[in-house]
């Protein structure tokens, strides 16, 4: 039985399903969970083993080194990337791109166990490895819980309060609390005493580092009880350090008699945190595996609402990022454009088709967009920017099957038929080639479904929700649309036999000026073409001025600022350098809060954000600004300003960004053995950089050298005093910095137990020689001048960076304006002219690299899915000619494309390529429709060159109605920064193509054909 037939008589069960299809999908509409940007996986884990004391040289080759020979024995590494510096090895681990986010627990399992199997391969003083597999967390609600008037550990009491609430609401998966400066009991001995007195600060230490230790003192048996014993005597209070005693000479001491104590907090602390210059600490919010953000969002709102009365007077909470509201906004924003587009084309069908007609196909395409909802929840596709944008891009393409069901019901009652009959014909004969036609369709939206890169994964929902609406489309044109064509049309007057007029609907002028120009262009059927392709080597010319870019940025209303001083800058100056550029942007026009982290990167509130890690010289600023539109001229001034203010920083602003991808876009790695070799290449190409009017944030990965004051040791005096390094090294680091000695327990506060110098000892490098160390054979104190022959300043790499084991050094540079693809191609002959010494290697990463990966990802599915296309048209017409001309078409899109871009201005980035890509499967879709009603009046036995003609002509309104509706339904995309290069591909395109397939097409088949014009 004939589907469309089948529907018709069942009409009451064909209605109930519609109506049941419209109430599903706005339930599932209203279910679906909401994001700004689609998730993709971060696919990396960080290793991070502290090494006190060591140099970056000493990380690198003894642990460094170690570890990544362990870890390169996983089958699943992509990459390691590692940064070794002074105390601290830190290796970034990048995971193949096949490998699935359910995939990665067990690949972190095998990570951990490689990494527990190297630490004995570690050396003396190295501590334990720390495997970081949640690097990837995205904290979507990221506030400040700031107050002038309030220490730090009374934010930090009131932020566990907040933690420790909000972990019970629903969808919070974890929060992080940082920026908290935490306390510690310092003990400041009194040198001359302890000299005088013959006490060694090695007794203080032994006294205090078993301090307040947990001690199991076991379980003993009262009669039939089995009681445990706990033993008093642990300090309770800093006034209980002072009555701690020590023995020397047969004489006892109090702590209190030989040292300072006080509590007071860690200086220099690791990092900072700000919020419209007033300190605070910074929570950070997750969300679990599946959570709906803006329903979190939402519900810590009202928490937080609920226990403003717990939060004292005068602490405020700041807003860093708050993903539920910039969610509502884009998803509000997108919603509308959705709308606007469902309404342009709506109006489009009406004008062109007529009310009846026009009302129909837009209930359809409602109908098909509430039934892809319905699919779409269950497949855990959420609606962000991607999956609502492909909506908006599918728009035009979805009613394409319903305007041909519906021309063809209207044709055949216009030559004599029944609605019933023309609708049953119409589906009959339109039905598999119409599959066919929005299978290829799918097929060129496929391969961006099979990529495994970020990129891919970003964009993956544009293809599942292309597939699953157009796959919807076509059931819904050829089951409801025929059913409500009847009710519609059914009282229409049908043509009467006789009736020229109706019984040919194409003789009326328009139609005759269109076989008119298509006759002349069959005549003249090798010069059209020559033409034709003409243009396309105009195009290919045309093509090489076009920008390239990857993805846009974003148009996210707040901006950073990264503040890079002098490598080995001390984290207070940064503070304060930071303090006076947070002054200045609090006083631009635009700007509504201005928050800051010092010491490190934020916490990762947004997927495409990657924190930078702990660096005592670098400080990120976040910008918030009261529309986007201020972030261009703002980051210009900023950075001139920055640049006069600041002499000494590398200050710049930096706009977030969309998908994939992130800062330091053009980026120069050369690889070699020699540190200095490295340097200087790396300075060679920063130079080019600099030269360059509009480069900026221009630096390296290894940043400056250091100074490092280096206390020459006397061998044999420090033999016959029976001082060793160590010992040196533990009086240097207690009497300037301060050596952690034990712990205060205070309830659930674990506070270090510091020994460090007074104030006044520890302020000046001079006092260094004046260090004193106490001597097992001498029985006393002796100056550090005793056991040194002198010092010696020298400048020492505190960074180094090596990839895949390879020592390699990255110079860094972002365009001041265009594109980085524009800025490198200028760059790239200059660089690449460096001279390169035999070993050394220069490569190009940043957006390059990530673009190269992901086209080479997409490419790698595109020959599958176009062999896929090609089959299927020769499926469709069981020949080879008729495909081959359809294919001859497809390349000349490119002109439209070309056209496009270059008058807009429009990079061809990522996303234009996947627009161009689904071009291909728009124009031989439509060119499908056309070929079938040609060999349809070739079947009713039609003269070929009248049936070229008039299969052309019955024809011309759906494929002009498809082009139409898909480009006016784009419009409101050409306003998103993301889509807009997507959108003008397409629209553009689709202009040229459709002439392609009302003009090209006829004639490519008369020139394969052979078909002359009659005499």
């Amino acid at each position: 039985m004939n589907i469309a037939d089948f529907c018709i008589k069942r009409k009451v069960l064909t209605l109930v399903l519609t109506f049941v299809m419209l109430i599903g999908g706005y339930v599932s509409f209203q279910d679906m969970s909401r994001l700004e940007d689609p998730e993709f996986t971060i696919k990396q884990a960080l290793v991070i083993t502290p090494y006190p004391g060591a140099s970056a040289g000493e990380v690198q080759e003894e642990v460094t080194d170690r570890l990544e020979t362990a870890l390169q024995q996983m089958a699943q590494l992509k990459e390691i990337e590692s940064k070794s510096e002074r105390g601290l090895s830190t290796i970034t681990v990048h995971i193949k791109d096949q490998y699935k986010q359910d995939d990665l627990k067990q690949v972190w399992d095998e990570l951990r166990n490689k990494v527990s199997d190297a630490q004995s391969q570690l050396p003396p003083g190295a501590a334990g490895s720390i495997v970081q597999d949640d690097f990837g967390d995205v904290y979507g609600v990221y506030f400040v819980l700031y107050g002038d008037d309030y220490s730090y550990a009374e934010l930090k009491e009131v932020a566990d309060m907040l933690r420790k609430e909000l972990l019970l609401v629903d969808d919070v998966a974890k929060i992080d609390i940082h920026g908290n400066i935490s306390e510690a009991i310092y003990i400041e001995p009194k040198w001359a005493v302890m000299a005088k007195i013959g006490l060694s600060t090695d007794q203080i230490i032994a006294r205090l580092s078993q301090q307040n230790l947990v001690r199991n003192s076991g379980r003993i048996q009262v009669n039939s009880e089995y009681i445990a014993i706990d033993p008093t005597g642990e300090i309770s209070s800093v006034a209980d350090f002072e009555t701690l005693t020590f023995s020397s000479n047969g004489r006892q001491f109090r702590l209190r008699d030989i040292a300072h104590i006080r509590r007071g907090y860690v200086d220099p602390p690791s990092e900072m945190v700000r919020y419209n210059g007033h300190r605070g600490v910074a929570i950070g919010i997750s969300t679990v595996t599946g959570g709906n953000v803006v329903h979190m969002g939402e519900a810590i709102d009202e928490r937080l609402d609920e226990l403003r009365a717990d939060i004292p007077l005068g602490m405020e909470l700041g807003t860093i990022s708050h993903q539920a509201s910039s969610v509502t906004t884009a998803i509000s924003g997108f919603t509308e454009s959705l709308i606007l587009a469902l309404v342009i084309v709506i109006a489009v069908l009406m004008l062109f088709m007529g009310l009846r007609s026009g009302l129909l196909i837009g209930f359809i395409l409602v109908l098909t967009i509430m039934g892809s909802f319905i699919v779409l929840e269950p497949l855990g596709v959420a609606l962000e920017r991607i999956s609502l944008g492909a909506l908006i891009i599918a728009l035009g393409m979805l009613v394409d099957n319903a305007i041909v069901v519906v021309d063809g019901i209207l044709v055949g009652m216009k030559r004599g038929r029944s609605a019933y009959q023309s609708a049953i014909d119409t589906v009959k004969q339109s039905a598999t080639p119409l599959l066919g036609a929005t299978a290829i369709a799918i097929f060129a939206f496929a391969a961006i479904g099979t990529t495994d890169n970020n990129a891919g994964e970003f964009c993956r929902s544009l293809f599942t929700v292309i597939c699953v609406s157009l796959s919807l489309s076509w059931v819904t044109a050829i089951t409801v649309t025929p059913l409500l064509a009847v009710m519609f049309f059914g009282k229409k007057k049908e043509a009467k036999e006789g009736d020229k007029e109706e019984a040919e609907p194409f003789s009326n002028g328009f139609y005759k000026l269109y076989k008119g120009l298509l006759k002349l262009c069959i005549r003249f059927k090798f010069v059209t073409a020559g033409l034709a392709f003409a243009a396309f080597v105009v195009a290919l010319i045309g093509f090489g001025s076009v920008k390239q870019s990857f993805f846009p940025p974003s148009t996210r209303p707040q901006y950073m600022v990264d503040f890079w001083l002098p490598q080995g800058t001390h984290i207070n100056e940064t503070s304060k350098q930071v303090t006076e550029a947070e002054k200045w942007l609090m006083e631009q026009e635009g700007v509504t809060n201005v928050s800051s982290v010092i010491g490190q990167g934020a916490l990762r509130f947004m997927l495409s954000y990657a924190p930078e890690m702990p660096n005592t010289s670098y400080a990120q600023i976040f910008v918030d600004v009261e529309d986007s539109d201020y972030i261009t001229d703002l980051i210009e001034r900023g950075d001139a300003h920055f640049l006069e203010k600041f002499p000494d920083a590398h200050a710049f602003g930096v706009r977030f960004e969309l998908g994939p991808g992130g800062k330091g876009k053009i980026q120069a790695q050369f690889s070699g053995s020699d540190p200095n070799v490295l340097r200087d290449l790396a300075q060679q190409a920063s130079a080019v950089f600099e030269a360059h009017p509009n480069s900026k944030a221009i630096y390296t990965d290894w940043r400056e050298r250091v100074k490092l004051l280096r206390p020459q040791l006397a061998d044999e005096r420090a033999i016959l005093l029976g001082i060793d390094k160590k010992e040196i090294a533990s009086a240097i680091k207690a009497s300037f910095e301060g050596q952690q000695v034990g712990i205060y327990r205070e309830g659930d506060l674990l506070l270090p137990i510091v020994i460090q110098a007074e104030a006044d000892d520890r302020s000046r490098a001079s006092q260094l020689e004046q260090v004193h160390i106490w001597s097992p054979v001498a029985n006393q104190r002796i100056p550090l001048s005793q056991v040194i022959s002198g010092m010696e300043i020298v400048h020492d790499d505190e960074i180094m960076m090596r990839l895949d084991r390879k020592q390699v050094i990255t110079a860094f540079c972002d365009p001041i304006d265009g594109t980085a693809n524009s800025l490198l191609m200028e760059l790239k002959e200059d660089v690449e002219a460096i001279p390169l010494p035999d070993g050394y290697t220069l490569s190009w990463q940043g957006e390059y690299k990530d673009s190269r990966e992901a086209q080479e990802s997409l490419a790698q599915g595109i020959p599958m899915f176009f062999l896929l296309m090609i089959l299927t048209t020769v499926a469709l017409f069981n020949s080879v000619r008729q495909p081959l001309v359809i294919w001859l078409c497809v390349p000349l899109s490119l002109i439209g494309v070309a056209a496009g871009l270059l008058i807009f201005d429009e990079p061809f980035s990522f996303m234009a390529i996947l627009g161009f890509l689904s071009l291909s499967g728009m124009l031989i879709k439509n060119a499908i429709v056309m070929l079938d009603e040609l060999n349809a009046q070739l079947e009713k036995g039609s003269d070929r060159y009248d049936a070229i003609i008039n299969s052309a002509a019955s024809r011309l309104l759906p494929v002009a109605m498809a082009a139409s509706t898909t480009a006016l339904g784009m419009l409101p995309l050409f306003f998103d920064s993301f889509f807009a290069s997507m959108a003008v591909t397409i629209v553009f395109g689709l202009l040229v193509a459709t002439v392609l397939t009302t003009v090209l097409v006829p004639v490519f088949y008369a020139i394969l054909y052979r078909v002359r014009r009659p005499r």
